[in-house]
């Protein structure tokens, strides 16, 4: 691994685990099934759905992602702006839009895209993961080589052409995963040029994940990692959904249909055109700032559960 990139403190051993009610191996194991299915059927199915027009596809995505979310007996809970208000506030634009968030798991794609979906920015080495890879590939993904750091301008041109096309792409600018417990990474600034250089806007999105019911197990409190104690943001955060570190693919999804009660938050954040701010570092600081903030933590009427 290139010493330039992030790297964060978590662990799966110290961050990556679940103290509340918990579900026995046969219905975790159904919804393992269950998720693992729709997630194939997607694969199966994207070349039919790119034939479709464009509001159509979209509509369709975000159905699909959410009953995936769902699927895996996660609930999903949407704040902020209105879905499709954000989405047609971006469709009217002649660019496109930069989706930012901060990065938890694995489930921040399908919960993102039952939102707002859009072209991924995703490390090359997804083409090889089973499922997943054709999936990202058929969905339009950008990849990049994130071991080299003379292949970023490169993938800054890529993410800047999709904008100008009027793509949304949505993108994990802290580079790497963490268990939600801490003030979070520092948002990369490169890609925020594409933005700029492409005349788009940027969304931040703020993920977080919480249990909404608490077992005999919960009592004692939740784990403290190198990463720091739960935030008071968020009273029933689970580390049950990080995957953190050299977590196993496999592991993380058992973990996750087995912890009973989870719930997704996805935040949608008032836009910041790229040129309200003066560049790729300032307009990164602001959509993390946007992103870590208060207002973005605090609790809200969902539009959607």
């Amino acid at each position: 691994m290139s010493g330039w990139l992030p790297v964060a403190p978590c662990t799966p051993r110290a961050c990556a685990g679940h103290r509340g009610a918990r579900r026995g191996p046969l219905p975790a194991a159904v919804l393992l099934v269950a998720g693992c299915v729709l997630t194939l059927l997607g694969v199966v199915c994207v070349p039919a759905v790119l034939l479709l027009g464009a509001a159509h596809r979209e509509r369709l995505i975000r159905r699909w992602a959410y009953t995936v979310v769902r699927a895996f007996g996660v609930r999903v809970l949407i704040t902020g702006e209105r879905a499709e208000r954000a989405a047609g506030a971006a469709a009217g634009r002649p660019a496109g839009e930069l989706v930012v968030a901060n990065h938890v798991s694995w489930l921040d794609i399908p919960l993102v895209a039952a939102v707002l979906p859009g072209r991924m920015l995703g490390k090359r080495e997804i083409r090889g993961w089973p499922v997943l890879g054709p999936l990202a590939v058929l969905g339009g993904t950008l990849f990049i080589e994130r071991d080299r750091l003379r292949a970023l301008p490169a993938a800054v041109r890529a993410v800047a052409e999709a904008l100008r096309a009027g793509s949304r792409v949505v993108v994990f600018p802290e580079g790497t995963t963490r268990c939600g417990r801490g003030p979070g990474g520092r948002f990369g600034p490169a890609v925020f040029q594409a933005a700029i250089d492409a005349g788009a806007t940027v969304r931040p999105v703020r993920l977080s994940y919480r249990t909404t019911r608490r077992g005999p197990a919960a009592v004692g409190g939740a784990l403290t990692g190198a990463c720091g104690g739960p935030s008071a943001g968020h009273p029933g955060h689970t580390g049950a959904v990080a995957f953190v570190g050299d977590d196993p693919l496999a592991a993380s999804l058992w973990r996750v249909v087995t912890a009973a009660g989870l719930t997704a938050e996805i935040r949608i954040l008032p836009t910041i055109p790229a040129a309200a701010r003066p560049g790729r570092r300032a307009l990164a600081r602001a959509a993390q700032n946007a992103v870590a903030s208060d207002s973005a933590k605090r609790p809200a009427v969902s539009v959607h559960q």
